[in-house]
C-alpha cells in the first residue's frame, strides 16, 4: 500500500449500531474474494489486544462496498497469513 498520501480511514457501523473508525492497512484479493486489513484508529500500540481486523469486502448491486466478518476460523487464519506475507515482504523489499 502506498504511503505517499498518508493514512486512509473509514467509519463502520456494526450490527449493534456502534461506530468504529478504522485505519486501512491494505487490500488483497485471494481465492476469488476481496479482503481488507484494518487497525482501530483509537487503539494503543501497547495494548495487549493490539492487532489487525480483517474483513471480507462484498460489492452490492449498487456498487457499494459492504464489509463482513469472517466467521470460519480456518479461513480467517489463512487470510491473516497471506496478509502477513503481503505486508512484511513489502517491508523487507524496502517498501516499494
Amino acid at each position: 500500500m502506498s504511503e505517499d498520501y498518508g493514512s486512509d480511514f473509514i467509519t463502520i457501523i456494526d450490527e449493534d449500531g456502534q461506530e468504529s473508525e478504522l485505519e486501512v492497512i491494505d487490500r488483497m484479493d485471494y481465492n476469488g474474494e476481496s479482503y481488507m486489513a484494518f487497525l482501530p484508529a483509537d487503539m494503543d500500540e501497547n495494548d495487549p489486544d493490539y492487532g489487525f481486523i480483517i474483513l471480507r469486502v462484498i460489492t452490492d448491486e449498487n456498487g457499494d462496498e459492504i464489509f463482513e466478518s469472517i466467521d470460519d476460523e480456518e479461513q480467517l487464519q489463512d487470510v491473516y497469513e497471506k496478509f502477513m506475507v503481503l505486508l512484511f515482504d513489502d517491508e523487507e523489499d524496502g517498501g516499494e
